[in-house]
């Protein structure tokens, strides 16, 4: 089992830290929040004092940070992971940035005797506590390889999909995927809703058809119950949108209903949802209808 230094440890990187350890690895882990590390510890994995303290004897050094400019922070930064990590070890980027970030941070472990693969992941909280994420990766064939034994503990199922940057730009079609269902899963709820129609059964007769989806599956009783408690912040989808519109515009790749999913989830930050789940997105929905927005049922 690998020595392994986790950063970031949030509502996805602390369950995947504590799947890690209950595949044997030996975890240590760094938060800049130090009581975000108490799941870790809880579960056999050690608190890190430092970013430098947590890579010093790590074989493999895992990421899940919020934006690019933190995943260039921790990496750059006087002792920071480039300064600090042993010759040779894996870096393994869960986060998801942008993919002209990730080429430029790859090619400078490269130049520091360092490997680098970006592995930013979809399923949300629930998947990254039950170790069933789908992991998308970028890099080289014999990294990927080796970073084998972290990803099949964190995950259900990994693909290398090209060289390095590949994984992000997969993760930023991902993204806008689930806007678009997100987005109209609550068009359809609150279209039921006016109509009278009995959601809890429409929901379930729906998912069980060709309208079936994991977003339907995860995010359905969060509208219904207008419980919004935060899987995947809408701050951070809102950041993961401008990350594929950027990245489409540069290539020349037409969006447009992507553009108009990407205004109604900027309107719903610009609202004061950015901290809720994105289900929330269901909140736009009401306000356009001209609704009350209810909070939780």
């Amino acid at each position: 089992m690998s020595a392994v230094a986790f950063i970031g440890l949030g509502i996805m990187g602390s369950p995947m830290a504590v799947n890690l350890v209950r595949a044997g690895h030996h975890v240590a882990g760094y938060n800049r929040s130090p009581h975000r590390v108490s799941d870790l510890v809880a579960a056999g994995g050690v608190a890190a004092e430092s970013i430098a303290d947590a890579v010093q004897h790590a074989d493999i050094v895992a990421l899940m940070l919020p934006d690019s400019p933190d995943v260039e922070a921790v990496l750059t930064a006087e002792g920071g992971v480039f300064e600090m990590a042993q010759p040779g070890a894996l870096i393994i980027d869960f986060s998801s940035i942008r993919p002209d970030v990730t080429r430029a941070l790859s090619s400078q472990a490269r130049q520091r005797g360092l490997r680098m693969i970006d592995a930013p992941v979809s399923g949300g909280q629930v998947g990254a506590i039950n170790a069933e994420l789908s992991i998308m990766v970028g890099g080289s064939p014999e990294d990927f390889a080796a970073a084998q034994p972290v990803l099949q503990a964190v995950g259900a199922h990994a693909a290398l999909v090209g060289p390095s940057g590949s994984g992000q730009t997969l993760k930023a079609a991902n993204q806008l995927i689930v806007a678009g269902n997100i987005q109209l899963l609550a068009e359809a709820l609150v279209f039921l809703e006016a109509q009278g129609v009995d959601t809890h059964a429409a929901l379930g007769v729906l998912s069980a058809g060709l309208a079936g989806s994991a977003v339907l599956d995860q995010k359905a009783h969060n509208m219904l119950s207008r419980c919004f408690a935060p899987g995947f912040r809408i701050d951070l989808h809102h950041k993961d949108l401008g990350i594929f519109t950027e990245a489409a515009r540069s290539v020349g790749a037409i969006s447009p209903v992507g553009s108009l999913v990407a205004q109604l989830v900027a309107a719903a930050r610009a609202n004061g949802d950015g901290s809720l789940d994105h289900s929330a997105l269901l909140r736009g929905v009401e306000r356009l209808c001209g609704r009350e927005v209810r909070d939780s049922a």
